[in-house]
């Protein structure tokens, strides 16, 4: 049983959501200042976050934490560089409010339009990865959101010197902006994340960025609504007809470019009719890289050194472990991946145009990839600047979220005393005419 909120949890999202409020009827050109402002905050305050940062490492260090959780808080000074980029890419994209979607001349007079706004207030909780906060906070001021951020224990004093950045930029710039420091809120308690779960009327939406065992917890303790993330269990098939060396290179940075990502494969699928050659190949190629490759019967038989039991086709091991399986087909390929995917991001490499339009048809992931890696299953690849998390659901919105994924919309009818009663009675007739968007 989850205990109420706090009184001083209740009074933060209550002010979050005033904040919120008044942020998603700012202009455009006031959120995008906003966003550049929280950039320029974490500039000025980069000494001050990558040595919180390996405070942070050295605690985890000592407390032995899991090798994948470390890769995901290690916060260096490349990769803060890449996320004030992202931050700055942020502020330049398009407005994702007041897009209208739908305009519709009902009646002489009575005109209906679909129109974005934002969703209001976002709760997001996350395990390491503090590069997280960036991400989320300058999508949600772009988008018009308020959020309240809830990282991981480990990350516990990156999350706080970011947010702390992130705020004196939009305390700088709140005279020109109206963007106060207060939209964003970090809470730092496991009971503060519990407490978040009830704060159905405060928050309109849950973001939980983790395991699988985090996500399923929090869709089965609140009534708000969660953006579904499973395990990222992604797999590269290598068909019979692929060029082997590129196929090679694809699999490799899938594996190995970043091990800890949910976008990194745990299984190779190897088309029986050129397995001998690639597994030639690709054997030595991940020994060197130091990936311990996991096959079935037939993967051993070419060299493959250690079995993979039942429980590896569907382990995501977030670490230079790799599962190997020979199959007959495309079709054997496919009839895999529906059972163990989990509908995160699944690539094929081939030649063959028809057996890459089939697998591009038939695997029903977030992302289906053809002679590239699944690494590129990312907000800031993809153009978004950065992400909220990657949804796995198959409702929208999948895959990277986005702008596009923080913002609904609403429905205004305009009129002249038009009445229900006269459509009724046959007095009047709907001519439901599409006008210019």
């Amino acid at each position: 049983m989850i205990a109420d909120p706090s009184p001083d949890l209740l009074a933060r999202a209550a002010q979050v959501r005033r904040r919120a409020m008044v942020l998603g009827q700012l202009g455009d050109g006031q959120r995008r200042q906003a966003v550049r402002a929280m950039a320029a905050g974490l500039e000025q305050s980069r000494a001050a976050i990558l040595a919180a940062n390996q405070a942070d490492l050295e605690a985890a260090a000592a407390e032995g934490l899991a090798p994948a959780l470390v890769a995901r808080l290690k916060l260096d000074g490349a990769k803060l560089d890449g996320a004030i980029a992202g931050v700055r890419q942020v502020a330049e994209l398009a407005d994702p409010l007041g897009r209208r979607q739908l305009h519709t001349e009902l009646d002489q007079g009575l005109v209906l339009e679909r129109v974005t706004v934002p969703l209001g207030v976002l709760g997001v909780i996350f395990e390491a990865r503090p590069d997280a906060v960036m991400q989320i906070a300058s999508l949600a001021i772009r988008s018009g959101n308020g959020a309240l951020l809830k990282g991981g224990r480990e990350a516990r004093g990156s999350c706080a010197a970011i947010l702390t950045a992130l705020r004196q930029g939009l305390a700088d710039s709140a005279v020109a902006t109206d963007v106060l420091p207060e939209a964003l809120e970090l809470l730092t308690s496991r009971e503060e994340s519990l407490g978040l779960l009830k704060l159905d009327g405060l928050v309109d939406l849950i973001i939980p960025r983790g395991s699988n065992e985090l996500v399923r917890f929090i869709q089965d303790h609140t009534r708000i609504p969660v953006l579904g993330h499973a395990d990222g269990i992604c797999h590269l098939f290598v068909d019979r007809a692929a060029d082997l060396q590129q196929a090679l290179r694809v699999a490799l940075d899938s594996k190995t470019q970043y091990p800890a990502a949910c976008n990194a494969i745990e299984t190779l699928l190897v088309d029986g009719a050129i397995a001998p050659a690639f597994l030639s190949l690709a054997i030595d190629a991940f020994a060197e890289a130091g990936v311990e490759l996991r096959g079935d019967a037939a993967s051993q038989a070419l060299g493959v050194g250690q079995g993979a039991s039942e429980a590896d086709w569907s382990t995501e091991y977030s670490d230079l472990i790799l599962s190997v399986k020979v199959v007959p087909d495309l079709e054997a390929a496919l009839e895999h991946i529906a059972r163990y995917g989990s509908r995160h991001t699944d690539a094929i490499c081939t030649t063959d145009a028809a057996a890459a339009d089939r697998f591009l048809a038939a695997v029903n992931s977030a992302g289906v990839y053809l002679n590239c890696s699944t690494r590129f299953a990312d907000g800031y690849r993809y153009g978004f600047g950065a992400e909220v998390g990657i949804s796995t659901q198959t409702l929208p919105p999948r895959g990277p979220v986005g702008l596009e994924g923080l913002v609904t919309y609403r429905y205004r009818l305009r009129g002249e005393g038009h009445i229900a009663a006269d459509y009724a009675s046959g007095v009047r007739q709907f001519s439901h005419r599409s006008l210019p968007l």
